[in-house]
């Protein structure tokens, strides 16, 4: 996911999904200990639901 993208990313996680800072803090933390996708590390933790993970990956693909 290059910069960009992933700027945009967390910008749709806040204004579509109403996803908190706090949650979106949590799991850019996680990823910096222990790489992985950034989207199920969101879900992993229960930040956000398998319905909004399945929106956030519709949304990769078109972004």
């Amino acid at each position: 996911m290059t910069p960009t993208t992933y700027g945009q990313l967390i910008q749709f996680l806040r204004e579509e999904l109403d996803v908190p800072d706090d949650s979106i803090a949590i799991a850019k933390r996680h990823c910096e200990q222990d790489p992985g996708p950034f989207p199920m590390v969101l879900w992993q933790y229960g930040l956000v639901t398998l319905e909004q993970l399945d929106q956030i990956y519709d949304w990769l693909e078109t972004a």
